[in-house]
């Protein structure tokens, strides 16, 4: 009986000894880096200003170890971003991607290299014939993660004329407006 009840102090002990210790612990341990809430990589903003899209798809990209590691940290840029159509084949052209010094140390990185973007056979075909007949430019819109994988969004797009630029400016103006003075009462 008596090694009953010291089975139980020393595993009460225990229990206070841990409940303690145990902020300390957390403390320590929740220094690594918080991972990202939004699976979005980056955006090209300046496209959806200049150009009204019409139609959007969902690519894949063929890149390279380092590519992926400076993705993770969210290193990359598609401002001047477009898309070429050649071979039959979808290329990416322009986005950077800036590498990062400790993951491509033996690689001869290249951040401004031309990747090749993976679409349907039907999907091209539906881009080359835009592109070429009626006058669209094929536009990258984002990077994003998907199950682990990388995907860009790109957009067939027309070039907006000065005016739809002040009109689609005036119409953002006037639903901010709104939503204030929903707020407001």
């Amino acid at each position: 009986m008596l090694y009953f009840l010291l089975k139980i102090t020393t595993f009460s002990a225990h229990k206070l000894l841990l409940k303690r210790l145990e902020p300390l612990y957390n403390a320590r341990m929740s220094k690594k880096k918080a991972k990202p809430t939004s699976s979005t990589i980056c955006q090209n903003r300046k496209a959806r200003h200049e150009y009204s899209i019409e139609q959007k798809f969902e690519a894949g990209l063929v890149l390279t170890g380092w590519e992926v590691k400076s993705l993770r940290d969210g290193r990359a840029q598609l401002v001047d971003s477009y898309v070429v159509l050649k071979n039959s084949e979808a290329w990416l052209v322009g986005a950077h991607f800036t590498p990062l010094i400790s993951a491509c140390t033996h690689v001869l990185a290249e951040p401004k290299r031309d990747r090749k973007l993976l679409l349907n056979r039907r999907e091209i075909d539906r881009l080359i014939g835009a592109t070429q007949a009626k006058g669209y430019t094929c536009v990258a819109l984002a990077l994003y993660w998907k199950n682990g994988r990388v995907k860009c969004e790109i957009a067939l797009v027309k070039g907006k004329k000065l005016h739809d630029k002040r009109a689609a400016e005036k119409d953002k103006d006037w639903d901010r407006q709104k939503q204030r003075v929903m707020a407001a009462q």
